[in-house]
């Protein structure tokens, strides 16, 4: 499976210098994220925000439920309407909270792709493959800083899920070190904030390797 990755906010100046960079499949937001960017989430107009994201070359744009678990089917009726007229896929979070669990069955019975959030233990990864989940999300960062093993947890949800279809997408990360060790267990994909995205793409040697390769270039052409 191809690694995929998604930039985790809800400030569209982030996504306006971040997304033309070519690296990311898609957007993925939640009401944290949104009042982060003042942004007030119920206001949010979703039809503006999926075609800002398909105009930016993202294909998935994910956003959370919220509320009450009843009125979860008509937001992301409204949801997916908004990223069907913008032309890209929209994945409807849902946190690992047993109320909204159970709203999960009628998401996919109508055809809405889901992403289970808030994942803080292995066990939870039965859930999501049992209802036929897209996604789920570990807080990997947020499991370390828990004590939890986050390390040897993300294993095991790997090989809970293994063929199922349920991928892991793993959220909060605090650094690209991170990214490079879950990496190396089996993971493929990673949705990332802005600063962690930037680390992507710094990289001091390679910055003085391009600048020695254009001082020579730069020699060579006024010879």
């Amino acid at each position: 499976m191809p690694l995929d990755l998604y930039l985790d906010t809800a400030d569209v100046a982030e996504w306006d210098a971040l997304m033309p960079v070519g690296m990311f499949k898609g957007i993925t937001t939640n009401p944290l994220l949104a009042h982060r960017a003042n942004l007030s989430y119920p206001q949010i107009n979703w039809a503006d925000m999926a075609q800002r994201a398909a105009d930016l070359g993202a294909l998935e744009l994910h956003a959370q439920v919220f509320g009450s678990p009843d009125t979860y089917r008509p937001w992301a009726e409204a949801f997916m309407s908004a990223g069907q007229k913008a032309n890209i896929r929209t994945v409807v979070k849902v946190p690992l909270v047993e109320p909204a669990i159970r709203q999960v069955p009628k998401l996919k019975s109508d055809g809405y792709p889901v992403l289970m959030t808030a994942c803080y233990d292995a066990k939870q990864m039965f859930v999501a493959t049992g209802l036929g989940a897209d996604y789920i999300a570990p807080y990997f960062g947020r499991m370390l800083e828990a004590d939890l093993p986050a390390y040897d947890m993300i294993r095991q949800m790997l090989a809970i899920g293994a063929g199922s279809g349920t991928r892991v997408l793993v959220a909060s990360l605090r650094s690209t070190e991170q990214m490079n060790k879950l990496a190396e267990i089996g993971c493929d994909c990673f949705t990332i904030a802005p600063d962690i995205a930037r680390a992507l793409l710094e990289d001091e040697r390679a910055q003085v390797a391009y600048r020695d390769f254009e001082a020579v270039a730069n020699a060579q052409g006024t010879n």
